[in-house]
């Protein structure tokens, strides 16, 4: 330990944040589409100039863990970068999660030195795939996929565009003005981040900015050394299961393998015993694969140590080359890899720290992009039939619960842990020619448990003029969230498409669907899963809930055991506590089954 100054160690790690904080809200204001500028699928980092995380303020898991790799693809590939460049980059093979998430890095310069990388990476509504979808769940190789691919390639010169990129891009885009203005939008982030750091290593000097760096990577590897070495030693594993993909495919076994060793400090994260790369879309990149077992990781264990390349000094991911959860061989695509898989490979992460030992990780939280979070398409009649891709993220799926907490509401799935955000229906409406017809909690679709998993919701939405197209890609169809300890499995989660007639049918839980005026697409949406035995959970915990509609009388009755006075959903609702007292002496007897049983 070093005697840099503890107060300025706090302020410039403020500041480092606060210009994250200022590159993510230029982004969120100037972006395009509606996946940027109302979800806010993006994430900005500052990276060293030696390619080593430093800060990411609020960024996703899975976009701001792994980014200092796409800076290590850029210094590798240019031995020219120089001010005023930025670089486009989206190559999974070269660090970057899949081909839908667009990265501009900008060299910051400083004295002559190239000091930092300003990141700034936003998931497009369309990237040139052969389908209008970001995510190609059938898609036996790159080839198939489709999508422009750009391994750290020059974008700016000079901070003027390199005219050759932007054409091929706006060619092969289908809403190439909506890309341009993200491409601006990520810019003008990362120019942002640019000039903010060279206005701190004017103020402070260059010496002293570097010496921080350092000691922010030591302070947050003392952080996670001291967490780690509280922990006891042991092995532990677990396994979980992505959906079939569809005709033709299995479902795909997850295992993890987690060793914790407090007397060497170290938390490794075994993947190797995982199956071959499948022909699909859903590999995981080597930064996905990373970045989702840390995050299981990370879940599991102390949420406030920063989240940087010190940390990652202690905490280490073992992969295995031309492996589904691992390294991808060439040409395998790995359109999906951001969700699906990678969330299966989060939520499992978490659950063998849970199974392992009571009080720590979480129970199963829901995954996969349904109808809920499909990429709509079509033509726009009351634009002069402008075509239009784009995005939704109008469903809730439920978080996971955890020792002490019951799951997020607003928890969107396990690789963004509640950063992201929904849809604002009403903008939605205004911008595409969509109507949501209903947007709701789902009752009784939580996992029960001591602590309960977030129920999911339902979403219903369909054309107002025209035809839509909606791709998705469903998990927890067939294997819904488990919970943890004693806790009950959340919902299945239901695509469904309603007929004009009102009737309803069950749709192919990956694909897609193109519903007509009068038509609607229907997504009831998983819960996450429970953490303990329901029949701990207190009684007024469950009144709150039967209050909220979450859960019904019936499963409060049957699953939780809980009674009241009278079954009116209102403030005068009573638990009625002797009765309930008896009939959780009935339930423990019978030996109840708590999994979730919601329609």
């Amino acid at each position: 330990m070093n005697d840099f100054d503890p107060v300025l160690l706090a302020v410039l790690s403020n500041r480092m944040e606060s210009i994250v904080r200022e590159m993510e809200n230029t982004l969120l204001r100037s972006g395009r589409s509606a996946v940027l500028n109302l979800a806010r699928d993006f994430s900005c980092a500052i990276v060293t100039g030696d390619n080593r995380l430093l800060s990411s303020a609020e960024g996703l898991p899975v976009h701001v863990i792994g980014m200092e790799a796409l800076a290590q693809a850029m210094t590798d590939l240019h031995d020219d970068i120089a001010p005023g460049d930025a670089f486009l980059h989206n190559d999974p093979y070269l660090g970057n999660t899949h081909t839908a998430d667009h990265t501009i890095l900008v060299p910051v310069f400083f004295a002559g030195r190239h000091v930092f990388t300003a990141a700034a990476k936003a998931h497009q509504a369309d990237c040139g795939n052969a389908a209008p979808s970001t995510y190609m769940p059938f898609a036996r190789d790159v080839y198939e996929e489709g999508g422009l691919i750009f391994p750290a390639v020059r974008v700016q010169r000079n901070r003027e565009d390199v005219q050759d990129i932007i054409r091929m891009c706006r060619r092969r885009i289908r809403v190439p003005d909506q890309w341009y203005g993200d491409y601006l939008a990520m810019l003008g982030a990362a120019r942002i981040g640019e000039a903010r750091l060279a206005e701190l290593c004017e103020r402070y000097g260059l010496d002293v900015v570097e010496a921080f760096v350092e000691e922010w990577f030591d302070y947050s590897e003392r952080r996670v050394r001291e967490v780690i070495r509280r922990m006891p030693p042991g092995t532990f594993e677990a396994e979980g299961r992505h959906d079939p993909l569809g005709p033709g495919h299995e479902s795909v076994p997850i295992r993890v393998r987690v060793a914790v060793d407090p007397a060497e400090e170290r938390i490794e994260v075994d993947l190797t015993d995982n199956i071959d790369c499948v022909d699909a879309g859903v590999n995981q990149s080597v930064t996905c694969a990373t970045n989702n077992a840390m995050t299981g990781v990370f879940n599991s264990i102390d949420p406030d140590i920063p989240h940087n390349s010190g940390t990652f000094r202690r905490v280490s991911v073992k992969l295995r080359e031309n492996c589904v959860v691992g390294i991808p061989r060439f040409p395998h695509s790995c359109s999906v890899a951001t969700t699906n898989v990678g969330e299966r490979l989060v939520v499992t992460t978490q659950r063998a720290f849970a199974e392992a030992r009571d009080g720590t990780g979480l129970a199963e939280g829901a995954c996969g992009i349904g109808p809920g979070f499909a990429v709509v398409s079509g033509k726009d009649p009351f634009r002069d039939d402008q075509p239009y891709v784009n995005q939704m993220f109008l469903g809730s799926q439920g978080g996971p619960a955890g020792p002490e907490h019951d799951g997020w509401v607003t928890y969107g799935n396990s690789v963004t842990n509640g950063l992201m955000y929904r849809d604002v229906v009403e903008v939605i409406e205004r911008k595409y020619p969509i109507r949501v017809s209903q947007l709701r909690m789902r009752t009784d679709s939580e996992g029960a448990g001591r602590r309960r998993g977030a129920p999911g919701a339902v979403v219903s939405y369909g054309p107002r003029a025209g035809r839509l197209t909606a791709n998705y890609v469903t998990d927890n169809h067939h294997y819904p969230p488990l919970g943890v300890r004693g806790g009950g499995t959340g919902a299945a989660s239901l695509p469904r498409r309603v007929h004009a007639d009102g009737g309803e049918e069950d749709v192919a839980p990956i694909g897609g669907q193109e519903i007509p005026v009068g038509e609607e697409l229907i997504h009831l949406l998983s819960g996450g899963g429970g953490y303990g035995d329901p029949l701990d959970r207190e009684p007024e915990r469950v009144r709150e809930d039967v209050l909220a509609r979450w859960v019904s009388f019936e499963r409060a009755r049957e699953v939780y055991g809980v009674l009241f006075e009278r079954d009116v959903p209102s403030d005068e609702l009573e638990v009625d506590a002797e009765a309930t007292r008896r009939k959780r002496e009935e339930l423990r007897r019978r030996g109840v089954n708590h999994d979730c049983r919601a329609t």
